[in-house]
């Protein structure tokens, strides 16, 4: 499995590429075309074919290849924003109808798992949340507390598994855990052997139409009734775009010389950081992750992986850092995810984002809910994850804070970019941004001294890009895109590469 990135998460070092059936589909009509190859789309694309319905899945790169592949693959009951979080902002209801669908995730996971009989070493594990300091344990009494209204069994408890100390820590039963690539291809197998059709490396440019969609891929041109974006973030520039922060986030993969805590673990830190064991092929790795910050906004990713070892050995007995990868999530403005009609839309085209740090639940949630909404079937949380809602109060603030964010990138980034007279300059494995020549270029130097030269320009709206050294990537601080250092395009919502620029 290729990813999104120089970097390979445990799970993609372990499974092989997927193969499809087809490498072309005939020149026929589909009810439902699903845009990605990740846990929303393919959980979706089963759901839909399980209601009789036919469907093609396109994927513009490979199974996995995106945050899916790179998830640590949490499943809770609880999310990053917590329920009293949403209780204010949304209501007790709401709140209640959250957790309710964080249930109904995990036992479609469950469901899929046993009909399918999918080998993905799924478990079911106790969660710790643990306070570090006084202000975290005033946070966790309101998470325990809400939590509970609920009906999340969380409590606090006086033992750990974890080597981390703590002054306050809760416990809470039936959290879970799987090998997400092996569920997604176990997903994928189970689809095209029931009649759906999955192309990879087929790029959806474009979908038009109204009650009949025209969907262009470069593979050609198909017809379908209805089109899900299962893309992490829809293409093209979509209010959603305004509503959706873009973060990464870094785990390792590392062999103990000790135990290995058989649980979930997450402290409070913002950003928190987060555990689990995962054994593969008769291995087992402690999965760490954290050090969490905006995409194109930190200077030396490879800094983030240093800090994040680092705070880990101060409590693990590590023997070996065997693997480190880094993900992309994107945040929504008022917390809560965003399912349903896409904005700007026909009301046949749906979209699934904004998951944050959630995306394993509320992909698969995603599929109920598309699955009953391209029905017509009415659905219960149809409300509260419509991405039309306006919320005056929930959100504004972040609202504000992420479009001066963009905005403050797209002008103040171009300001700073400066001017380099030689290429000589460049050292070995170095990337800059620069003006040469009545150019702006995104350079990168490689190990065998070829020089790559790019448009720095994003072209989604035109940011400017930052280099990723870490991922050997240039990511937009904007929205969120991603280009490999040579321009290909590795994430939207961007639809092309960028520029390539010829050196004379």
């Amino acid at each position: 499995m290729k990813r999104d990135g120089s970097n390979i998460s445990l799970w993609q070092s372990a499974i092989p590429d997927f193969k499809e059936k087809q490498t072309a589909f005939s020149d026929r009509k589909f009810d439902v075309v699903v845009v990605g190859g990740g846990i929303t789309g393919l959980s979706t694309a089963l759901k839909i074919l399980e209601s009789g319905k036919s469907c093609l899945l396109a994927e513009a790169q490979e199974i996995g290849f995106g945050t899916s592949g790179g998830t640590t693959a949490h499943l809770n009951n609880f999310f990053d924003t917590p329920y009293y979080q949403v209780e204010k902002d949304f209501g007790a209801a709401s709140a209640q109808l959250l957790a309710k669908g964080a249930n109904d995730a995990i036992s479609l996971i469950v469901e899929n798992i046993r009909k399918y009989s999918i080998d993905c070493s799924f478990s079911k594990r106790e969660g710790f949340l643990f306070a570090l300091d006084e202000k975290q344990k005033d946070e966790l009494e309101k998470i325990v507390e809400s939590a509970k209204k609920v009906g999340v069994p969380m409590d606090f408890t006086n033992t750990s598994p974890f080597p981390v100390p703590y002054i306050s820590i809760a416990s809470v039963e039936n959290q879970a855990q799987f090998n997400p690539a092996a569920y997604m291809q176990g997903l994928a197998s189970v689809f095209e052997n029931a009649g759906g059709v999955i192309l990879q490396h087929c790029r959806v440019t474009e979908i038009s139409g109204d009650e009949e969609l025209e969907v262009k891929t470069s593979r050609g041109i198909v017809k379908a009734s209805a089109a899900v974006y299962a893309t992490h973030i829809p293409p093209g520039v979509n209010i959603l775009h305004f509503r959706c922060a873009p973060y990464r986030s870094y785990a390792l993969g590392l062999k103990l010389k000790g135990e290995y805590p058989e649980a979930l673990g997450y402290d409070l830190h913002d950003p928190y950081r987060y555990y689990r064991t995962q054994e593969v092929d008769g291995q087992k790795y402690l999965i760490a992750g954290g050090e969490d910050h905006k995409t194109g906004h930190e200077e030396n990713t490879n800094a983030c992986f240093a800090h994040l070892e680092s705070y880990v050995r101060k409590f693990f007995d590590v023997e070996e850092v065997a693997f480190k990868w880094s993900s992309q999530y994107f945040e929504p403005a008022d917390g809560v995810a965003y399912i349903g009609h896409l904005p700007g839309n026909p009301e046949n085209v749906f979209v699934a984002t904004g998951f944050g740090g959630n995306g394993m639940i509320y992909g698969s949630l995603s599929a109920l809910v598309l699955a009953d909404l391209i029905r017509g079937k009415k659905t219960e949380y149809a409300k509260l994850f419509d991405p039309s809602r306006i919320k005056p109060v929930a959100g504004f603030s972040n609202f504000v804070k992420e479009a001066a964010d963009v905005v403050g990138h797209f002008i103040g980034d171009k300001a700073k970019i400066e001017k380099i007279d030689s290429f000589s300059d460049l050292a070995t494995g170095e990337a800059r941004v620069v003006r040469h020549d009545g150019h702006v270029l995104a350079l990168y130097k490689d190990e065998q001294q070829r020089l790559h030269a790019v448009n720095s320009a994003c072209t989604h709206i035109k940011c400017t890009v930052a280099w990723n050294a870490s991922e050997k990537s240039w990511d937009c601080p904007c929205h969120g895109s991603r280009f490999s250092y040579d321009g290909t395009m590795l994430t939207g919502p961007a639809r092309k590469d960028l520029e390539v620029i010829k050196l004379a």
